[in-house]
C-alpha cells in the first residue's frame, strides 16, 4: 500500500488527505459497496465518495505499468524460471515465463438484448478478467471486460498479449490450465497434463 501511495498524486482540493481517500477506494473495492454504503462507513459526503473513487481509479490506472509488467530483462526472465522451476522441483519449469489463467468478476447483469451473454457457465453474470502471473502470483500481465459467456481461448486470442506476439520470447513458454489451447504461434502455451506419469517431466 505504502509504494501504491508513493506512485499516486498527493495533492488535494480538500482535506481528506491521501491516505484516507485510498482507504475509501480499497473498502469500495475490496466490498463492492454501493457510494451510500461508502459514504455511511467513512462519515464523507456521497458527492467526494463519488469523485474519490473516479479519481482513484484514473490514478491507478495510470501508474498500473510501474507495478504491473511482463519481464523486461533477460535477467528477470531467468528470476521468473528459475522460480517456477523451483516451485515444480524440475529444470524443465525454467523456461516458464508466467502462468496465464482466467477468473469470472461477478457483475449486476446489464440490460438489452445481449445481457444473457454476461452470464457464464456457474450461471451468475460476470466479466472475465485474463492474468498472466510470475511464480509468486504477482500480475504481469492483465486484461479483461470480456462477457463471462465467452470462453477463455476466444479472450486469448483477442488479449494483447497474444496479439502483439512478441512474449514469451523464443525458447520460453506460458503455463496454462485446460482451457487453453496449447498454442505455438504467435504465443507458446504448455498445458500441464491431467493426470500426468509418475517419474516423467511431461513438459
Amino acid at each position: 500500500m505504502q509504494q501504491l501511495m508513493v506512485a499516486l498524486k498527493t495533492d488535494r482540493q480538500h482535506g481528506w488527505g491521501p491516505t484516507l481517500e485510498t482507504l475509501v477506494f480499497l473498502f469500495w473495492l475490496a466490498t463492492g459497496s454501493a457510494y451510500r454504503v461508502v459514504s455511511r462507513v467513512f462519515s464523507m459526503p456521497l458527492p467526494t465518495v463519488f469523485r474519490v473513487v473516479h479519481r482513484m481509479v484514473d490514478e491507478v490506472v495510470a501508474v498500473l505499468p510501474h507495478f504491473v509488467h511482463l519481464p523486461r530483462t533477460q535477467e528477470e526472465l531467468q528470476v521468473v524460471g528459475g522460480g517456477f522451476a523451483r516451485l515444480a522441483h524440475h529444470q524443465a519449469f525454467g523456461k516458464a515465463a508466467g502462468a496465464v489463467d482466467g477468473c469470472h468478476i461477478r457483475i449486476k447483469c446489464p440490460g438489452g438484448p445481449d445481457g444473457h451473454d454476461y452470464n457464464n457457465r456457474k450461471l451468475f453474470p460476470s466479466v472475465v478478467l485474463q492474468a498472466v502471473c510470475d511464480h509468486q502470483g504477482r500480475f504481469i500481465d492483465i486484461f479483461g471486460g470480456y462477457p463471462g459467456s465467452v470462453h477463455d481461448a476466444r479472450i486469448l486470442k483477442n488479449s494483447p498479449i497474444y496479439t502483439r506476439g512478441n512474449y514469451p520470447p523464443p525458447g520460453y513458454f506460458i503455463l496454462a490450465d485446460g482451457g487453453y489451447p496449447c498454442l505455438q504461434e504467435p504465443l507458446a502455451l504448455i498445458t500441464p497434463y491431467k493426470r500426468p506419469v509418475r517419474g516423467r517431466a511431461e513438459v
